[in-house]
């Protein structure tokens, strides 16, 4: 008896291990449902070959009036809108969504995997990497091209060490960036200016500079880029870097 229960242990035990390891689970939480981070071109490859398509601009009104994905509905995270939306959206559908450079869609894909939806794909770096690969947008007001190129290159000779600062309102690393990088300016006045460049503000700007996620700093010498770095980064590496 004890012999058949102990081989009973076993088939079951092994059973389950090939449960777990069965080939084809797409599964990303345990629960059959799908949630991904994909590029630029895979989005756009879904948004062309999946039936009944969910998309989700999740910038602001603005941004979004500025150039969004044909067809995308625009639900701000930022303001709550988009968890208002999440109701009225369809579970069983598949659902992408995208922002400015991925992380509020990240956060948004997120929100909707924990509400239950069974497929959801997030942008790789978002309209900045879409609009870098030149791929179609649609516009429904003014766009906000800011400053030309002329201006920007103008602006980097205006001191011996020009640092530019490309960065969002809504981006956090900017934010918590922000304040490090205007006490660096304050104290090395005398040989370094700060420059912010607002993305949001200056898209075409972004584009000829093939920017296409934030923060992102560049150093410039005497008008020549002498240093960058894409993300967050602290005062003390920075300074170890440039050697400012």
């Amino acid at each position: 008896m004890l012999k058949y229960i102990t081989n009973t242990l076993i088939l079951a035990s092994f059973l389950v291990l090939i449960s777990c390891h069965s080939p084809g689970n797409k599964s990303t939480n345990g629960n059959n449902s799908i949630n991904q981070t994909i590029s630029v071109d895979e989005f756009e490859k879904k948004l062309h070959d999946t039936i009944s398509i969910q998309l989700v601009d999740v910038r602001t009104a603005s941004e979004y009036g500025n150039g969004h994905l044909q067809g995308a509905l625009n639900c701000d995270i930022s303001n709550g809108d988009f968890e208002k939306q999440i109701p009225f959206l369809d579970k069983n559908k598949p659902v992408l969504v995208y922002c400015l450079s991925g992380g509020r869609s990240s956060s948004a894909a997120e929100m909707l995997g924990e509400n239950g939806f069974r497929e959801v794909y997030n942008m790789d770096g978002g309209m900045m990497k879409w609009n870098a690969s030149a791929k179609p947008v649609i516009t429904s007001g003014e766009v906000k091209s800011g400053m030309s190129l002329e201006s920007f290159n103008q602006k980097i000779t205006e001191a011996e060490y020009v640092l530019v600062d490309f960065n969002a309102t809504w981006c956090k690393p900017c934010k918590r960036m922000a304040p490090m990088l205007d006490s660096l300016a304050d104290e090395k006045k005398a040989i370094l200016r700060l420059v912010k460049i607002d993305a949001d503000e200056n898209q075409d700007l972004m584009k000829l500079k093939h920017i296409d996620a934030l923060p992102v700093l560049h150093l410039y010498k005497n008008g020549k880029l002498i240093w960058e770095h894409s993300g967050e980064i602290n005062r003390a590496t920075l300074l170890q870097e440039t050697k400012i």
